[in-house]
């Protein structure tokens, strides 16, 4: 598996409080049967991630992993924030895309339910040559949810529900009804930290939506879709 989203970058935005803790999470992923983890640092305007330098950063703590034996890859990529994705050029988009590719952003959308503006952003990005993953759409439900979700699939974007979110889920709840209609594409820990939060794991949440939707669209959100996102391919889902 590939974990698309997480923050385990260590003392970038507000993530692994350190190095110790970036191993101790890429340790963890590799219990769950995680072999990659795309370092998704926030690209918002309240945390100071200089852009050309995730890559030299990937790479550090890549070289760490690699000393301390642990097989996990560390991919490059970046939770580009709504509120600044219009202000990012083309080399930037590429900076941040999900395995370094050029071809997928994960976007995060504005505090609040989804909007319009989420729409406009995805489309500006679309003209930059930019495919777009909306993540955690659980953190921004309005009344019309499930009606913006299947809008923004129309546009080409990819959804992204965290995995931990799934495993609590009680039964009939939102998230696995919404994966019986076909709009979960994908999950992620979003991670932060070893320590405390959200596990960087993604095997349970995957077992969960086997109870939802069939077992065939699961395989692809787990492996099949993962590495197209990574390798800057085309991915459209298969229902």
């Amino acid at each position: 598996m590939i974990d698309l989203h997480s923050h385990i970058l260590p003392q970038l935005d507000d993530g692994a409080l350190s190095v110790e803790d970036s191993i101790a999470m890429a340790r963890q992923a590799w219990e769950d049967g995680i072999e990659a983890v795309c370092a998704t640092p926030h690209i918002r305007h309240d945390h100071d991630v200089h852009i050309l330098e995730i890559a030299s950063r990937v790479a550090e703590l890549q070289r760490m992993l690699d000393a301390e034996g642990v097989p996990v890859r560390i991919l490059a990529g970046g939770e580009v924030a709504q509120t600044a994705a219009e202000a990012l050029t083309a080399e930037e988009l590429h900076c941040v895309s999900l395995g370094g590719a050029g071809g997928w952003v994960l976007l995060e959308p504005a505090p609040g339910p989804l909007g319009d503006e989420l729409s406009t952003v995805v489309a500006h990005l679309a003209r930059l040559g930019a495919r777009v993953i909306v993540a955690h759409p659980e953190r921004h439900a309005g009344a019309d949810l499930q009606e913006r979700l299947t809008a923004l699939a129309a546009q080409g974007c990819l959804i992204q529900w965290t995995a931990d979110f799934v495993v609590h889920a009680a039964p009939g709840d939102l998230v696995l009804r919404y994966a019986g209609d076909g709009l979960v594409h994908l999950l992620a820990s979003d991670a932060h930290s070893s320590l405390a939060g959200r596990p960087l794991r993604l095997a349970a949440g995957f077992a969960r939506l086997r109870e939802a939707c069939p077992a065939e669209w699961v395989d692809w959100m787990a492996e099949r879709a993962p590495r197209a996102i990574v390798a800057g391919e085309a991915v459209v889902a298969p229902w």
